[in-house]
């Protein structure tokens, strides 16, 4: 007998997933990105999930799961999936849907848990000088990687600054993240005159008299997009030697692995991050471990 999340009638899947992603629009005000891959996860278990009698039970989820690390995805996309089951199982239980939660005893395997990539502090300078200074277009590269690299914003996050919510007297930046919520970021003295620079020449020229309230703007006038972004991203990593995947995010793992080794406390960072849950920051402890175990393998007498 297969087991399920009730014991009532045969619930409809698709009417299930339907009603959740209406509520993560429309009550949660969640992002269209988010929206997207939360559709993407929850098609792919829809069509395993008609086979079920009623909503499928934690078995049926760990079968879902296995079957996704078979076809070779990704270990941070299995984890995505993990998120959206999560959050999908916890809407049917507060809704009254389902008589419990599954996923409250599904533990992802240790197998699939990966060490996030960054790049070392020497990387990190090569990357920020490639941009080209005798450029407006370079200058506004300049300011994005140090202001990303500063504050360890989400590409979407960067792209969406405005002229507002950049103080520069305080010293900080106001961010909307996932879920419209709010926070406010410290922002170091090299990004700020990185962005002051751009500001006063490179900007105003890229607009040539246009309006925009967005900080980042393209020689179109347009705002910076988040595939534009990630597209100069790769130009001046190669620029820079970096020649493995260098994506948005790994500046943002580069950020918070940064302020770990420099002694910052897991709650500052889960903060500037815009983690909901300290358990999403804590991927980087695994970092610190294995940092910890290089060195004293290097530096310990015996080591």
């Amino acid at each position: 007998m297969r087991e399920t999340a009730h014991s009532g009638p045969k619930l409809s899947i698709s009417g299930e997933v339907s009603s959740f992603l209406h509520y993560c629009r429309v009550e949660k005000g969640l992002s269209a990105n988010t929206l997207a891959a939360y559709t993407r996860d929850l098609q792919a278990f829809s069509s395993r999930a008609e086979q079920e009698n009623g909503v499928p039970g934690l078995e049926a989820l760990r079968r879902h799961l296995d079957s996704l690390q078979q076809t070779g995805l990704s270990r941070r996309s299995i984890a995505r999936h993990m998120a959206t089951l999560r959050n999908f199982y916890r809407f049917l239980a507060s809704e009254g849907r389902i008589d419990c939660d599954p996923t409250e005893r599904l533990v992802p395997p240790r197998q699939w848990q990966n060490l996030p990539k960054f790049l070392n502090r020497p990387e990190v300078e090569r990357l920020l000088v490639a941009p080209d200074p005798f450029k407006n277009t370079g200058l506004r590269d300049r300011a994005m990687l140090e202001l990303l690299y500063a504050t360890g914003l989400r590409v979407s996050e960067l792209c969406a600054v405005r002229l507002a919510d950049l103080q520069f007297e305080a010293g900080v930046l106001r961010t909307i993240g996932k879920g419209n919520k709010q926070r406010i970021t410290p922002v170091g003295k090299s990004a700020l005159a990185a962005v002051r620079l751009y500001l006063e020449t490179a900007r105003p020229k890229l607009l040539g008299g246009r309006p925009s309230p967005f900080l980042f703007v393209t020689a179109r006038g347009g705002r910076m997009t988040r595939q534009a972004f990630w597209k100069l991203l790769g130009i001046h990593g190669k620029k820079a030697g970096i020649f493995r995947n260098l994506t948005p995010h790994v500046i943002r793992h580069s950020f918070a692995t940064h302020l770990l080794e420099g002694g910052a406390d897991l709650r500052s960072v889960q903060t500037m991050l815009g983690h909901a849950d300290i358990s999403t920051t804590q991927i980087y402890t695994h970092v610190m471990r294995s940092r910890l175990r290089q060195t004293i393998e290097k530096h310990h007498p015996r080591g």
